[in-house]
């Protein structure tokens, strides 16, 4: 019987306060350095795969990104982050599996791909075959991909649920010979609120 991810993820998100989240961020620094290394127009296309409770949307459309893109499995999330974006426009969101899709399969061409602790909890081949799958499709030529995820040698759970631990090489591998590597580091990310600490890999990857 397959695990309802949909499930949990509805039920993490239903009855933890989003400051208590084992990922969350007050102010993802990281992430968007990368972003604006990217040097994106304003009207380029951001895919945020897997967003949660992520403080990112807003931030992009405080810096004036007009065509923001939020995806996740829970309906829940996307409820929560509706009503703290309700006064934000040009933000469309979308419910689906990135595993097993069915609206995002009619995405647009993408210009940026943000995956910030969603493609590690995917550790069955098939998810990661699906999710590569969907993202090569949908990346156009010159698009970027972000992907921060868990570090080898970092956690090995988290949620409740077994996680993926990468490296470069992993995600080269996932994304194939069209996507280049422009940069990776690691990092060590410190809870605002408890300060536990984990290790993870950021990579920024353009297609040829």
């Amino acid at each position: 019987m397959e695990y309802n991810f949909k499930g949990h993820w509805d039920n993490t998100y239903k009855n933890t306060p989003k400051e208590e989240l084992g990922w969350f961020e007050d102010n993802p620094v990281p992430t968007t350095e990368l972003i604006d290394k990217c040097h994106l127009s304003k009207d380029s296309l951001i895919f945020n795969a897997g967003a949660g409770c992520s403080i990112l949307i807003q931030l992009l459309s405080e810096k004036g990104y007009r065509n923001i893109l939020v995806n996740d499995i829970s309906s829940t999330a996307i409820q929560n982050l509706k009503k703290q974006l309700s006064t934000t426009k040009n933000i469309n969101f979308i419910v689906d599996d990135l595993t097993n899709p069915k609206e995002l399969k009619n995405l647009k061409m993408i210009d940026l791909w943000h995956d910030r602790a969603v493609l590690h909890f995917f550790t069955d081949k098939n998810q990661q075959y699906n999710y590569f799958d969907l993202l090569k499709r949908k990346v156009k030529s010159r698009g970027y991909v972000i992907f921060s995820e868990f570090a080898v040698g970092g956690a090995n759970k988290c949620c409740g649920l077994e996680v993926v631990n990468y490296n470069e090489e992993m995600f080269k591998e996932g994304l194939g010979d069209d996507f280049k590597l422009l940069e990776s580091f690691n990092f060590e990310y410190k809870h605002p609120t408890n300060g536990n600490k984990r290790k993870y890999i950021y990579t920024l990857f353009r297609r040829n």
